[in-house]
């Protein structure tokens, strides 16, 4: 609480308030290097590494490709063949707004419908492509490292997930998925560091960027991240 920028409980009018509350400014700076990508949450590295052709790592004997977590549209997938992705995890206790890991103009935003399973460690161990059957919103930016999609993973207890462009995107649920073409809109660009969405509880964020960038050596399975700091480079 002493991070937050309301400290006391009693400013909070509903559970949810109190849960994805602001954090003071200046608590999370951003590393400013113009090549860097940034961690756009607070929370640990679930997987990291390399996109075999299409082929994201999930945990030992478990793969699932980039084509079924975007949603099943090739021209969303194929930027990231043979790519960089990282999977970050929100524990509950952990701060739940995310934040841009690189500048970039929103192209395309859509809701994937699917379960809610947990995406705690343990569970990801165990159930075969959890976070392409998990309810999603999938936004995808264009940035000086070409494309980066974002993708929010829903899960157990979390049935809110919101975007600072779009607010509330789930719930209302909807069993087809539901596209929204930004290109010809209102131009959206989000600096790095910016809001750009937030959770209900714990949940995860996917970040799938592009051939040319690396992730900084020292961060492996389990390692903590807050958001700002430096969790990889373009090349």
């Amino acid at each position: 609480m002493q991070e937050a920028v309301y400290e006391s409980a009693d400013h909070y009018r509903t559970f949810n308030e109190f849960f994805t509350r602001e954090l003071k400014p200046g608590l999370r700076p951003v590393d400013p290097t113009p090549n860097s990508v940034v961690s756009p949450v607070d929370g640990c590295v679930s997987q990291l590494g390399k996109i075999e052709v299409d082929q994201i790592f999930q945990a030992k004997g478990r793969n699932y490709t980039a084509l079924d977590l975007l949603g099943g549209r090739e021209s969303d997938a194929a930027p990231f063949v043979d790519g960089q992705y990282a999977t970050l995890y929100l524990s509950p206790r952990d701060y739940h707004r995310m934040h841009m890991p690189i500048s970039g103009q929103l192209q395309s935003m859509h809701y994937v419908p699917g379960r809610l399973f947990s995406v705690a460690p343990h569970t990801v161990r165990v159930v075969p492509r959890l976070f392409a059957r998990n309810e999603r919103v999938v936004a995808i930016f264009d940035t000086q490292a070409g494309k980066l999609a974002m993708v929010l993973v829903g899960a157990i207890n979390v049935a809110a997930i919101e975007t600072v462009w779009a607010g509330l995107v789930t719930p209302p649920n909807s069993k087809e998925i539901v596209y929204r073409d930004y290109q010809d809109e209102e131009c959206i660009s989000l600096e790095k560091g910016r809001e750009m969405g937030r959770f209900n509880m714990g949940s995860t964020v996917i970040l799938l960027m592009e051939k040319g960038m690396l992730w900084q050596p020292e961060l492996t399975e389990g390692s903590a991240v807050r958001m700002g700091e430096l969790i990889g480079k373009i090349q």
